[in-house]
Formats: structure tokens, sequence, C-alpha cells
């Protein structure tokens, strides 16, 4: 499975950005998607997951009410749209894929290489 995240960048505090994540190599379909994200000097922590077609979704509480994720089976790509930006929001964000099935599981198999996304204050 290949994933190949995009849509990083430079935003000011309060502004917004979203990531994309496109996906090959697997039945789209078949896989529970999520993204994570590591700051500088810390561990890669979870965001966000949605399960295979979308009619579930959790997220981390540090993004809840400003961040929301999304797929497009048709177009094996999932989102990651992010409002109301906070310097803290800073990190390389990763884009995460697995065959199972529940999104409360924050197992993930497979890892994409990164996009890094920087708040500005």
């Amino acid at each position: 499975v290949q994933l190949q995240a995009s849509g990083g960048g430079l935003v000011q505090t309060g502004g917004s950005l979203t990531l994309s994540c496109s996906v090959s190599g697997h039945t789209f379909s078949d896989l529970k998607m999520g993204w994570f994200r590591r700051a500088p000097g810390t561990e890669r922590a979870f965001v966000a997951a949605i399960s295979k077609f979308g009619g579930n979704t959790d997220y981390a509480d540090s993004v809840k009410g400003r961040f929301t994720i999304s797929r497009d089976n048709a177009k094996n790509t999932v989102y990651l749209q992010m409002s109301s930006l906070k310097p803290e929001d800073t990190a390389v964000y990763y884009c995460v894929a697995d065959k199972g099935r529940l999104v409360v599981t924050k197992a993930y198999e497979y890892w994409g290489q990164g996009t890094l996304v920087t708040v500005s204050s």
C-alpha cells in the first residue's frame, strides 16, 4: 500500500489548510484511514481516523471542532480539513492506513512520508 500526502505549507494562526492523501496498491474501501502528527521534539500523536466507508470518525481532543476528516472512495483519497489553526498544530502530518475495522483502534500498518504544516504566530 502506497500513501502520498500533500497540501502542507505555511499558514497564519487562525487560518485553514486541507491535507490530501492518495492511496494506491490496495482496494481503498477496504482500508480505514487516519492522520497522525509529530511536532518538533515529541512523539507521533493520533489526530483523526475514518472508517472504510466514512460512517465513523474519531478525533484527538486537541483537534475536535477544528479538524474534519473525510474520504472519497471513488478518488482513493482521504482529506484532513484543518481550521482555526494554532501554532501548536505545527507538525509533520502523516497519512496512515490499516485493514482493521475499528477507528478507535490506533494501530496502523501503513504510513505515508509526511507533509509539513507550519502555523505562524
